[in-house]
């Protein structure tokens, strides 16, 4: 399990505020050329070397840009709905055509990548504490405190009636504790078991283990879309630590949690 006892940092990123700006929401698509073009839509570009320092408590790459593509649906119960591509510094790269997407065959489909926001993204460095008070467990009592805090559903109560007055608001995170308010458990628990049954099925993975221990995972990022029509959805972009230390993106697996 996860060990929570201690609070973390978070990137904060919205279009308003006094922060540095460090990214965008969609805009032009660039990829090296030797990329092969995202399954799914386009949702933000994350300049890394603009992150203010300490931002997070993640291994990120000191620089070069973060690419994160969703699909806002709740597809199942081991579909991966994203992914994460990471273009270093200097690459050079090339604007792909978004629009020749599978994503814009469908009406629906595409009413809703084209609701995707357009904007600047500032970052302001939060707190971040735990949402949720519980962990799943496979036998009776099914479900603990977090670990390392056994009032944990105390603290979540006292962190929902204060983090507003000491954080600052924004749609996308990077790093930090999941946002989704919805559910008790920890939505990276969630994700890690989507993983794994995935893998377990050959959808996902391309055959290399896939630890089944939340606490070999962190959350990358996280986002709350705010589009009509799919107002409750959360997006969780979660990876191994491992992989995230070495730099494997393309192991980053995508939940989409969706309370209507």
């Amino acid at each position: 399990m996860r060990a929570t006892s201690s609070m973390g940092s978070v990137a904060t990123l919205a279009p308003e505020g006094d922060g540095p700006v460090v990214g965008q929401f969609g805009g032009p698509l660039k990829l090296p050329a030797d990329t092969s073009s995202p399954l799914f839509p386009f949702v933000a570009s994350i300049d890394l070397a603009a992150l203010p320092d300490d931002a997070t408590d993640l291994p990120l790459p000191p620089d070069g840009h973060l690419l994160l593509f969703a699909f806002l649906e709740d597809d199942g119960d081991f579909a991966n709905m994203g992914e994460v591509l990471y273009v270093p510094a200097g690459a050079p790269t090339e604007e792909r055509d978004q629009s020749s997407s599978a994503w814009f065959e469908i009406d629906e489909f595409r009413e809703i990548v084209e609701a995707y926001p357009q904007s600047q993204l500032r970052a302001t460095t939060n707190i971040s504490l735990p949402y949720h008070c519980a962990v799943e467990l496979p036998e009776r009592p099914y479900s603990a405190p977090l670990p390392g805090h056994p009032h944990s559903k105390e603290l979540v109560q006292v962190w929902e009636d204060t983090r507003k007055d000491i954080t600052t608001g924004g749609s996308l995170q990077i790093g930090g504790y999941a946002s989704e308010e919805a559910i008790h458990l920890d939505p990276v628990q969630g994700v890690v078991s989507c993983a794994v049954r995935a893998a377990e099925a050959g959808h996902w993975g391309g055959g290399a283990v896939v630890s089944d221990a939340v606490e070999d995972w962190v959350l990358l990022a996280d986002w709350n879309p705010g589009i009509a029509g799919m107002e409750g959805a959360t997006v969780h972009w979660a990876i191994p630590r491992e992989d995230l230390a070495a730099r494997r993106f393309d192991r980053t697996f995508t939940t989409v949690f969706w309370n209507p």
